[in-house]
């Protein structure tokens, strides 16, 4: 079992809907960073591409590194969440 979040982190303070919308006029509906027209998917095709969080911040100047971080530990949360048996 996980321990509880501190209510210091990002994802503590936030839910995923205060971080990411989706609007059909944006990107044709993808999911993106509020305020931003950069998708979600590009902080996690950039990671897997070796870049680090500094790169990623630095290449999306648009992107706030709190709202990263908490939408990485949003995932991190769902893909760490009890096995089926």
């Amino acid at each position: 079992m996980t321990p509880p979040r501190s209510p210091n982190t990002p994802a503590a303070r936030q839910s995923l809907d205060d971080i990411v919308v989706s609007n059909p006029a944006i990107l044709a509906g993808r999911r993106v960073f509020r305020g931003t027209r950069v998708p979600v998917e590009v902080v996690f095709e950039n990671l897997a591409d070796g870049l680090s969080l500094d790169e990623i911040l630095d290449t999306y100047e648009a992107l706030n590194r709190d709202d990263v971080v908490a939408v990485l530990e949003f995932a991190a949360q769902a893909v760490a969440g009890p096995r089926a048996a």
